[in-house]
């Protein structure tokens, strides 16, 4: 295809927390064509392309990618999710492997392929870490598709001509509808329903996450380090964590929070929100209706298992973001600022009363 631009950017999972704040930024940046690929695509603007490619099928991938010749830069942030750890792995590499057997042949200016992972390569997910994780630590036992994925990248990377990276936030809070781990959407519609049921707010989990150090990733500051780390010299072919550069504790941060929606705090009280917002449903749909606000679906706006894995975290959660600030990347954003930020960004798109 034609372009004026010599960088031309395909964000995969165009549509996500990560993928839609990396979209933006580089449309923003002024200086890179953009194609924003999804499952189901998107619509496009003068400014973005979207392409709707199903990437669990190779078939597929190849033929909505064969004309895509001028690429240069691939950021990679798309995620199947599945019951299991052992079940994520076949799709998620899958995913990434047609992409790249599609991409790579046709675009002969690629230069550069970006993966989004996070700090399941450290074994977040499984229970205490060594804190603060480092991006030289060791690996722990398998599966985990994070892991292979890499594999799989820096093999290519060497048999051809293009760089990689492999970017790892913490928790990422952002806006994006529709998205199952999305932080800051759980806890603005929790607490919205909090005012409106006449409730205080607690801490829905467990006794020693409210007190336990943890760390979250701004996805506009996330979309900055991932493509800092995609066009710096030096910064390429490695793993850098990518935090806000603060740490807290919800025992600090949670009253502060029910301050912004004028909510009493009371004890914490450990539930599950799967289980206790499953029939929150026709209360949604009445605060939509009495508030006025976009009609969206509860089920957009519901990120209740990824919080209830967030909030039953009883161990100190955070890494090192030593490596990216000796590579040269020094942004930072208050995570009290960011959580407070998001929720009355959410209320000026009427997403929340």
């Amino acid at each position: 295809m034609n372009t004026p631009h010599d960088k031309v950017a395909l964000v995969v999972g165009a549509q996500g927390v990560i993928g839609r704040n990396l979209v933006e930024h580089l449309v923003e940046l002024g200086d890179w064509e953009v194609i924003g690929l999804s499952r189901r695509g998107g619509e496009s603007s003068a400014r973005v392309r979207h392409l709707a490619v199903d990437l669990l099928d190779a078939e597929n991938s190849r033929a909505k990618l064969a004309g895509e010749t001028a690429i240069t830069h691939v950021f990679y942030t798309a995620y199947q999710d599945r019951p299991t750890w052992a079940e994520l792995v076949p799709p998620n590499v899958a995913m990434l492997t047609n992409l790249v057997n599609a991409v790579e042949p046709v675009a002969s200016k690629l230069t550069h392929v970006s993966l989004m992972q996070g700090y399941k390569v450290y074994g977040a997910h499984l229970g205490p870490f060594k804190t603060p994780a480092r991006e030289s630590d060791a690996g722990h036992m398998p599966p985990e598709f994070n892991v292979d994925q890499q594999d799989f990248l820096e093999l290519r990377a060497r048999q051809g001509t293009w760089t990689w990276s492999a970017i790892r936030p913490s928790v990422v809070s952002g806006f994006a509808l529709g998205n199952p781990m999305n932080l800051s959407m759980a806890i603005a519609v929790y607490a919205s329903m909090c005012v409106e049921l006449g409730l205080p707010l607690r801490f829905p989990g467990s006794p020693g996450a409210y007190n336990s150090l943890l760390e979250m990733t701004d996805a506009g500051l996330l979309a900055k380090a991932t493509v800092w780390a995609a066009t710096t010299p030096g910064s390429t072919n490695q793993a850098f964590n990518i935090g806000n550069g603060d740490l807290f504790r919800w025992s600090e941060l949670w009253p502060k929070i029910a301050h912004f929606f004028e909510l009493a705090v009371a004890p914490p009280l450990p539930m599950s929100l799967a289980t206790v917002m499953a029939d929150k449903e026709p209360l949604w749909n009445s605060m939509v209706d009495r508030h006025g606000l976009e009609p969206n679906a509860y089920a957009a706006v519901s990120s209740w298992p990824f919080a209830d894995a967030v909030f039953s975290w009883d161990y100190d959660m955070f890494g090192d973001g030593s490596k990216a600030r000796r590579h040269g990347f020094h942004e930072y954003v208050e995570t009290e600022q960011m959580f407070l930020g998001l929720f009355a960004d959410l209320r000026a798109r009427r997403i929340i009363p």
